[in-house]
């Protein structure tokens, strides 16, 4: 069952995005899996940052593809000085693979709020990413910070893939309006829950059903009233929640709206 302080939910939520192969010890991460399956959570997409996380979460995707653990493979933008030489060989070997449970390229894109690598290097790796799913007809997932104008601009000149999600929105309107132009969707963390973020309610409010996603970003951000604790994907039902109120829903709704969105969103069978 689900923690004693953790929260309850119907069947059927979808985490689209958290970070499992941050668990080191093989028990954490199975009891992490427990109370998401106790939860209700029944699809887990498992997101890479660079080539080894990306080749991590393949792995735990296809170890708890039973538990509905998918994979994606991307470089952050705080890891671009990499280069992405080694994520495309990856991508290559994965797409060989019939059994691959990689759904999607990323997360990749441009944080200017760290500028953990050059600007302009984040932009080469984004557009060279962007490239790469179109190749492999793969999702892209975006993480953008303090970075709008330059991700709009690389996707209007290499062209957004049928499925792109941006991840774990943190703007407003008017930055929602654009990234709902490009066809995205826009996928929603526990900083919808955060006392500050009412810009990003009002952007979750102007979402149109059948483009919005819910995600943890798990082991980060966890949502009111688990703020200070490690974030795991049982608490995507806390950001549903949240979710269902802004957007005047019912729960059980809002988790079978997402929980489908994500389906198209990444192409699940």
């Amino acid at each position: 069952m689900a923690p004693a302080d953790g929260p309850g939910a119907p069947p059927g939520w979808t985490d689209s995005h958290c970070h499992l192969q941050h668990l080191t010890e093989l028990g954490a991460r199975r009891a992490v899996l427990e109370r998401a399956g106790a939860a209700g959570v029944t699809t887990m997409v498992c997101v890479g940052t660079d080539a080894q996380s990306s080749r991590a979460a393949i792995e735990i995707a296809t170890e708890e593809s039973g538990r509905g653990v998918y994979a994606t493979a991307g470089l952050h933008p705080h890891d671009a000085s990499e280069g992405t030489e080694a994520l495309a060989r990856l991508l290559e070997e994965e797409a060989a693979s019939p059994s691959s449970r990689l759904v999607a390229v990323g997360e990749c894109g441009l944080d200017y709020h760290y500028d953990n690598s050059p600007r302009q290097v984040q932009r080469e790796a984004f557009a060279a990413q962007v490239r790469l799913a179109h190749s492999y007809g793969l999702t892209l997932v975006i993480h953008t910070r303090e970075a709008f104008e330059d991700t709009f601009a690389i996707l209007r000149t290499e062209g957004a893939p049928a499925r792109t999600v941006f991840h774990c929105f943190t703007g407003g309107p008017a930055e929602a309006e654009r990234c709902l132009e490009t066809g995205a969707y826009l996928s929603f963390s526990g900083i919808v829950t955060f006392k500050n973020a009412e810009e990003v309610r009002q952007a979750a409010r102007l979402c149109p059903p059948d483009r919005v996603l819910i995600e943890t970003d798990s082991p980060y951000l966890a949502p009111v009233p688990y703020r200070g604790r490690e974030n795991e994907p049982c608490y995507v039902v806390r950001v549903g929640e949240q979710l269902a109120a802004e957007k005047e829903m019912a729960v059980a709704e809002l988790a079978g709206l997402t929980a489908g969105n994500a389906a198209s969103a990444f192409g699940l069978g």
